[in-house]
């Protein structure tokens, strides 16, 4: 630590700091540097880094905006800042966010330590047997309308530490840097920033989950960042804690997303009335009314979740881009290394809850490598079965090559 610093800012933080934006990965900002490049000076450019930040004297350079596309169709705007900003940001993370976690509410569970998605859909599904009804909603455009001046009072709030208020007020005001050029922001933080999940957690720790506690205790809650569900005993309920929610977002300068908040009844084999909407999608499942078999094997209806056709649809695409066909000259088990890492991923998160109804969209995986044998070997150029036996061979043997045959979603050997 230099005591000629005006801040005191650890050198071993920003090693580490670095060490986790590694592991992060990421693209270039607009610099064009990648984390590769970076490193080949990496003692001079964290000296450097250091200097600045423990002297005041960092300015956060413009953020590069990407669209990318949403899976519901749209784009989203992306702020990918450069490394070294990156950096910067995850070393006043890295100091900012123990002073706040604590602070958090226990069914907050988007991008926090400990927390996950599933955790987020566990305690859905359970309370979706318990409550009748559901407030699902989202926030339109989160990340883009936090209101800067109601952020830093909240980050005031939880730090002294003047280095890090100061690092936090200017990464808010680093513009977006577009192909038509710079554009100043006067609200949001990018999503993208390694600093936005921490900032925006904590702004809706204020706006909505401690809000929710004062005014609404009797209504449990899950949020996972800006998409969360409210449960509620009667439709009466939910209606009043809607327009409620309405006007608290407004207040924080907030809007609710007009297409994708809605009240949803949660039928099952108790619960016989009839209603318009009986199914929402969260964290990229569908809740809705299932056929199921309890423990005796007799079949009831209930109130469960399972990959969503947004989810589905996104994975086929997924698969095509592969592009399979075009990689005639790799081997199966060259295949295995690129790919299965994914499908492992896709499994352990779609086949949480009703894996079954993933099994279809699995099958699309065995399509895609049907083709890549066709166009490899020629004796199977024309004869899709003939392909097609010719991998369920291979899986019956080798079953643990892909994820997807170990369950038995295998190509047919007969």
């Amino acid at each position: 630590m230099n005591k000629t610093k005006p801040y005191a800012i650890s050198k071993k933080v920003v090693y580490d700091a670095f060490l986790r934006v590694k592991a992060n990965k990421g693209s270039a900002g607009i610099d064009e540097e990648s984390i590769e490049a970076f490193e080949l000076n990496l003692k001079d450019n964290l000296y450097k880094l250091w200097n600045r930040m423990s002297s005041g004297s960092y300015f956060p350079p413009a953020v590069k905006a990407v669209e990318i596309p949403k899976k519901g169709g749209g784009t989203r705007t992306l702020g990918i800042p450069t490394v070294e900003d990156r950096i910067a940001q995850m070393v006043v993370k890295m100091y900012f966010e123990p002073s706040v976690e604590p602070f958090f509410h226990k069914d907050s569970y988007g991008y926090r330590p400990n927390k996950s998605a599933i955790q987020a859909l566990e305690i859905t599904r359970k309370r979706c047997w318990k409550y009748n009804w559901v407030l699902e909603f989202d926030i339109k455009g989160l990340f883009d309308n936090i209101d800067h001046g109601l952020l830093m009072r909240a980050v005031e709030k939880h730090t002294s530490n003047k280095w890090v208020k100061l690092y936090i007020n200017r990464w808010l005001k680093a513009p977006f840097q577009t192909k038509e050029g710079a554009v100043e922001r006067t609200s949001g933080t990018p999503q993208g920033g390694v600093i936005s999940p921490v900032l925006a957690n904590l702004f809706l720790h204020y706006t909505f989950d401690k809000w929710m506690i004062i005014n609404h205790p009797n209504n449990p809650f899950a949020r996972y960042a800006d998409d969360a569900v409210i449960h509620c005993n009667s439709e009466d309920e939910a209606t009043k804690v809607l327009q409620s929610l309405n006007k608290r977002m407004k207040e924080c300068k907030l809007e609710l997303h007009p297409t994708k908040t809605r009240i949803v009844y949660c039928k099952d084999a108790d619960r016989k009335e009839n209603h318009e909407n009986i199914s929402f999608d969260f964290l990229g499942y569908t809740f809705r009314p299932r056929r199921s078999k309890n423990r005796w094997g007799n079949h009831f209806i209930n109130f469960t979740p399972a990959i969503s056709n947004k989810s589905k649809k996104s994975i086929r695409q997924k698969v095509r881009d592969w592009r399979l066909q075009l990689k005639a000259e790799k081997d199966l088990s060259d295949l295995s290394n690129m790919f299965n890492s994914q499908i492992i991923g896709w499994i352990n998160y779609y086949g949480k809850f009703y894996k079954s109804e993933m099994y279809s969209t699995l099958r699309h995986i065995n399509k895609a490598l049907i083709m890549w044998a066709r166009k490899k070997y020629k004796r199977l150029a024309r004869h899709k079965k003939r392909a097609e036996y010719f991998l369920g061979r291979i899986a019956k043997q080798i079953p643990n090559l892909f994820k997807h045959w170990e369950l038995g979603i295998k190509p047919t050997a007969e």
